[in-house]
């Protein structure tokens, strides 16, 4: 399980898809910031590196407002 802005996101899912999970991210915003962390869109999440997850995490906290912020 991955943690992301406070948020368990699926494993089994696609990135792209356990990104909408996140209250303020879409399907627009998900696709934009994995073409920024430069992550394909349908990893697992459960295959994701820590560096790949590191990245998601900064791009997240740097460019938008999500839940708890």
């Amino acid at each position: 399980m991955a943690w992301i802005s406070g948020v368990v996101i699926p494993a089994e899912k696609q990135v792209q898809i356990a990104l909408t999970y996140i209250y303020g991210i879409g399907p627009k915003f998900a696709s934009t910031i994995l073409a920024a962390a430069n992550i394909e869109p349908t990893t697992r999440v459960k295959n994701l590196t820590e560096a790949e997850e590191q990245r998601l995490r900064e791009v997240i906290d740097r460019d938008y407002t999500v839940e708890g912020d």
